[in-house]
């Protein structure tokens, strides 16, 4: 080992590294070539074993309408089995994916993402949580302000009204009193 911990100087030179990788990247292009011909040839191969070439001349009618019910049946045979083959492709790639969350929740390690911290106003945080049933602002400081102004001109009201407790008891004790209390108690509802 070197004493100033690098690698270890490899005994293949520069350029023979670049000869080798240019050969494997050769050969791999052949041999994805070769796969792609194989793969041509074999689907040739199954199109003729099933589907023999069709002689159509020389044939009457009613010859004609026997190879189109065939053709027909082989037909609806086809689409049941590709329908067959996707439903059981689905099935197991749900099953796949769930055997996946066993072995994660079997490991028991799960990646956190980095969390960031996001400032989001009341507003935001409304319309994403309740979606479009949000309608209300949620400006806490101008509802706080508008609230201490009405404390202030409701401290004034109540001490005018609050001067002679005599008179209130009186005017509310008659019938005009009850009237009052009712109108304002239906009024309220």
């Amino acid at each position: 080992m070197n004493p100033k911990g690098d690698k270890p100087k490899s005994k293949i030179s520069a350029s023979r590294k670049l000869s080798l990788k240019m050969l494997l990247l050769q050969r791999a292009c052949d041999d994805l070539e070769r796969e792609r011909q194989d793969r041509e040839e074999e689907k040739g191969r199954y199109l003729k074993e099933k589907l023999p070439p069709l002689q159509l001349s020389g044939l009457s009618l009613d010859d004609l309408q026997k190879l189109c019910k065939q053709l027909h049946e082989k037909i609806d045979i086809v689409d049941e089995e590709r329908y067959d083959c996707e439903h059981k492709v689905s099935k197991h790639n749900k099953d796949i994916h769930e055997l996946k969350l066993k072995v994660q929740d079997l490991g028991g390690k799960f990646k956190k993402p980095a969390l960031r911290k996001v400032r989001v106003s009341a507003d935001e945080m409304m319309r994403a949580l309740l979606g479009s049933k949000h309608k209300g602002s949620m400006d806490l400081r101008a509802n706080l302000k508008s609230v201490k102004k009405e404390d202030v001109k409701q401290d004034k009201v109540l001490t005018s009204e609050v001067g002679d407790w005599r008179k209130n008891v009186e005017a509310m004790s008659g019938m005009e009193g009850r009237k009052k209390m009712f109108d304002t108690g239906g009024g309220a509802q």
